[in-house]
Order: structure tokens, then C-alpha cells, then sequence
């Protein structure tokens, strides 16, 4: 072989291989997360499983710990007019809130009602499932509390736990039995109902059930066109992703998305919270970090964290800011999507 064709061939194989999903540690790579040794570009913790993940990869930029100390971090929502995150501290029976303009995180609200998922509105106002009240709370303008969900057919909810809203002002949450399991991330009770996911009419306030087909309903989120309902069931007899069909405010055609396991091990994972980008593929906290799955529920894409990834939100000015609430930590990465949606 001559040295023409000798480099021709090297280089169309080092060209093949950039193409080649690598083969996948489920542990991250150690790093100085305080900044002070700083990770080469690019990000060896955000992998491309599949080609076709490549797409929504910045070459150029990496992971940031916005924050750590929290006991168990959850849902992560973006105030776009305020240009701040907010999320919670279960255990800790805080919200927290970090601010964009000056990368400062304060106290949001002491107490919070062991508060998980949080969510906005069309109209800018927060949403909140709380734990310790069993309750779904919107708060108001002049910063009072409206209670939207608490019983249903006369029983308390368990402790709803994660939640959306529709554009036709309906919200939609899960409530599993997390909460009131003992007395960490809320108050030790029984459970009254049976495990469910909900609708509140936007008009009305009537809450109805849409599906109980789920062990333990966690993770919520609507395709782009909303089209479709995607909840993550981390109970012990799912433990996978499942796909409703939506129409008029209405859900059928109950359907397994996805059974996660855990890159490069196969062992058994799960979604716990989960958010769509614009192209309809589903960014999901699960173990080792975030998963995304393409519409169709293939896996594409992976951001190991040194953490338990609770729960995501696109955020920022652009909404091209995945933020990461992962158990003692607040995380971020810029990618090449938006957010599906407002919250």
C-alpha cells in the first residue's frame, strides 16, 4: 500500500469511528465541578448513542453544577418573565430559586408543603404539587395559595407529583404514594385512592381521572402538538414509560413506550421526570443521568451525571437550556433544541 492510499484509508476509518456510537461507561467521567480544572471539550459525560443525537450536541460548551447542598432536588420550572429557576427540596420543605442575571440561588419559599413538581402557567403563575398538604396549589399574583386538586370522590389524593398544563388551561398531574410513604418527604399516612393520573378543567375546576393503568405515576409531559401523554410509572410492577393518546381532554389507548435500562450495564432503570424537546424526543432523568428517547421510544442520546437525575426543564432565554435537578445538586447544559413547551 502506498502512502496515499495508506492515509486515505486511516482517515476514512478515524471518520467512520467519529460516526461509530462509542461504547458506553455508566460512569462519569471525574471532573473539578467547582471550575477551578476545567473539562476539555467536548463534554465526555454527553454521548451520542445514536447519529442521531449528534444533532442537539454543542461541541464547545459543558456541564455546570449551578448549585449543590439540597437533600433530595426536584422539580425544576422556568419563569421566563423573571428569568429564574425554581425548584424543590422535598425533604427540606424548601423551594429554591436561582436567578439568571447574577447566578445567585435563594430561599423561594420556607415552608413549601414538602412540594415536588412544579410547573407555570399561560398566565405566569406557579403551580406546585405538594406532598405535605396531598394537594396541587396554584399561587396567585398577590402571593396567596389557591388550592386546584385535593380530593377525589370525596379522598384525599396521595401526594401529587408531578404536573403539566394544557392550552386550554387544563392541568394534568400524577399523584403515586411517594409522599405520604413516611415521613421524609412529607407526612407517613394511608393512602385513600388509588394511584391515578388527573385532569382539572381549566373552566370548570372539576377533577377527573384519566388513567389508573400505572403503579405508581410519576414523570408527565405532552408531545409538541399534544397529541400524546407520556407519564413515566416507576412502580415496582411497571418501571417503564407509557403513551396515551389524547383527545378532548382525554386519554386512550394506554401503550408501553420503553422499558430504560442502563447504558453499557442492561441493568433495569427508570424515567423519573421527563420533558419533550421541539422535535418530540423525550429527555428523561434516569439512571445515569438523563436519557433521551426518540418519539418511537429509542434510546439516542446520554448526560451521565455523578448523581440520581430526578427530574428536567428546558429554561433560559431561548428555552435551549436543559436544567438538571439531581439529587444533592441543581445541573445545566446548553444543547442544540428548545423546550417543547413553556414549563
Amino acid at each position: 500500500m502506498d502512502r496515499r492510499a495508506f492515509l486515505f484509508a486511516t482517515s476514512a476509518a478515524a471518520a467512520f469511528a467519529q460516526q461509530a456510537p462509542p461504547p458506553v461507561s455508566p460512569a462519569p467521567t471525574p471532573r473539578d465541578w467547582t471550575g477551578v480544572v476545567p473539562v476539555q471539550y467536548p463534554d465526555p459525560d454527553v454521548i451520542a448513542i445514536d447519529p442521531r443525537f449528534r444533532k442537539y450536541m454543542i461541541g464547545n460548551t459543558s456541564m455546570k453544577r449551578l448549585h449543590t447542598g439540597t437533600s433530595w432536588a426536584e422539580g425544576p420550572a422556568w419563569n421566563g418573565v423573571g428569568k429564574y429557576l425554581v425548584w424543590s427540596d422535598i425533604p427540606n420543605n424548601v423551594q429554591l430559586r436561582w436567578i439568571a442575571d447574577d447566578r445567585r440561588v435563594t430561599v423561594f419559599r420556607n415552608p413549601a408543603g414538602y412540594s415536588n413538581g412544579n410547573t407555570f402557567d399561560y398566565q405566569g403563575r406557579q403551580l406546585s404539587c405538594e406532598h405535605g398538604g396531598r394537594r396541587v396549589v396554584r399561587y396567585e399574583y398577590d402571593g396567596s395559595a389557591t388550592t386546584i386538586a385535593e380530593r377525589f370522590e370525596g379522598k384525599r389524593l396521595n401526594s401529587p407529583n408531578d404536573i403539566v398544563v394544557h392550552p386550554d388551561g387544563s392541568i394534568w398531574f400524577t399523584d403515586p404514594p411517594y409522599g405520604i410513604n413516611g415521613n421524609y418527604e412529607g407526612y407517613k399516612a394511608d393512602k385513600e385512592v388509588k394511584e391515578a393520573v388527573y385532569r382539572v378543567d381549566g373552566k370548570t375546576g372539576a377533577i377527573a381521572k384519566l388513567s389508573d393503568e400505572v403503579s405508581a405515576p410519576n414523570g408527565i409531559c405532552f408531545s409538541p402538538d399534544y397529541q400524546r401523554l407520556y407519564v413515566a410509572d416507576t412502580g415496582a410492577e411497571g418501571r417503564d414509560m407509557k403513551v396515551w393518546d389524547v383527545t378532548d381532554g382525554r386519554v386512550r389507548n394506554c401503550k408501553q413506550l420503553t422499558k430504560l435500562t442502563i447504558p453499557g450495564t442492561g441493568a433495569p432503570s427508570a424515567a423519573d421526570g421527563i420533558r419533550c424537546d421541539v422535535d418530540g424526543n423525550i429527555w428523561c432523568g434516569a439512571r445515569p443521568g438523563v436519557q433521551v428517547l426518540t418519539p418511537e421510544g429509542q434510546l439516542i442520546g446520554l448526560i451521565r451525571l455523578p448523581e440520581n437525575c430526578a427530574n428536567v426543564c428546558f429554561g433560559g432565554e431561548r428555552r435551549n437550556r436543559l436544567f438538571m435537578t439531581a439529587s444533592q445538586s441543581l445541573y445545566v447544559l446548553a444543547v442544540q433544541t428548545t423546550g417543547a413547551h413553556i414549563a
